[in-house]
């Protein structure tokens, strides 16, 4: 059995439930036992009794009583092959943060029969404390490009902040069948969720049908080949899934290797082209925790490069910042 233990609540903890702080630091710990525990006083905050449904405040002191090693948290299985593998992808790293550069092809999330996912992969990166990153934004399988994850509790919250008030500044690049008109303007529609055999479509509809909500991106011709294609910069304003896809088709001119929403008929790959979705989330520009903002690109993928190859299309050209989409 361990000791007693005087631990610090932590920034990131601020305003959670005594119960679900325990829940974090001990999740061997069955919830009976810690309501026994803090029911009978042997937990103290600041010196204080309190009940589990106490809100704790960072600098806090909590005194946790003798805990059993069964009880004690796993120390977290690190994969050294899952370790050096995200540690490849990495575009940028602080304290507080990673941000990787998705391939095409790699799930962010589990789901039905997906086995191998950035989310499973990061318990192979813990900090010093055990603690491991987290997810703050998410990426389709096909999209390559710029991700987004928080190494602490603190930063997750931080960022899940930023996400939801709409102040980062995420531009993304595709190839287009067909050059969109105008060459740059708006796109918006109301999207809902249906669920199909593999996974869930996006489809239009009206203002104030069930579950329909409202998306809206900018959108940019930086180059094109004859009318036939387009490289387009995108910039989602709102987060729906599939928003820029379903975008992209309405107007006529869908994302080439889109295997969901692309409904050209008569339209044949051509054989120079990349395999895949050519949709990247090239540059990702929000604020740190320390004021300073971060501003990040991520290189285009082998399939995307082939046919930026083929059509004539140069990378290193434009600058992402200057060829970005007007702002809202």
């Amino acid at each position: 059995m361990s000791g007693v233990q005087t631990l610090i609540v932590a920034e990131g903890e601020d305003g959670m439930r005594l119960d679900r702080w325990f829940a974090v630091h001990f999740p061997g710990l069955p919830f009976g036992r810690v309501q026994k525990i803090i029911r009978t006083g042997q937990v103290r905050v600041d010196k204080g009794r309190v009940q589990t449904n106490t809100r704790l405040a960072a600098g806090q002191e909590i005194r946790v009583p003798p805990i059993e090693a069964a009880d004690k948290p796993a120390a977290p299985r690190v994969n050294p092959e899952d370790a050096a593998f995200l540690r490849d992808l990495i575009l940028y790293e602080d304290k507080d943060v990673f941000v990787f550069n998705k391939p095409h092809g790699l799930a962010v999330q589990g789901g039905s029969g997906t086995k191998r996912h950035i989310d499973g992969m990061l318990k192979s990166l813990p900090d010093k404390n055990g603690e491991t990153p987290r997810l703050v934004h998410r990426l389709d399988r096909d999209t390559s490009g710029c991700l987004l994850v928080a190494r602490t509790r603190a930063a997750a919250a931080h960022f899940g902040k930023v996400f939801r008030s709409r102040s980062a500044r995420k531009i993304y690049w595709a190839v287009t069948v067909g050059v969109p008109s105008p060459r740059q303007g708006k796109a918006s529609c109301f999207l809902v969720k249906q669920p199909t055999r593999d996974g869930e479509q996006m489809v239009v509809a009206d203002h104030g049908d069930d579950g329909a909500q409202y998306s809206i991106s900018y959108f940019s011709v930086t180059d094109q080949a004859a009318d036939r294609f387009a490289w387009v910069t995108l910039k989602p304003v709102t987060g729906r899934t599939h928003q820029l896809r379903v975008h992209m088709n309405l107007m006529g001119t869908p994302i080439i290797g889109d295997p969901r929403y692309f409904d050209l008929e008569g339209y044949e790959p051509h054989e120079e082209f990349g395999e895949g979705l050519h949709l990247h989330a090239r540059r990702l520009s929000l604020p740190l925790q320390g004021g300073k903002r971060l501003d990040v690109s991520a290189p285009l993928p082998p399939h995307m490069l082939k046919t930026f190859d083929a059509l004539g299309f140069d990378a290193n050209r434009y600058d992402a910042q200057d060829s970005d989409p007007e702002n809202d």
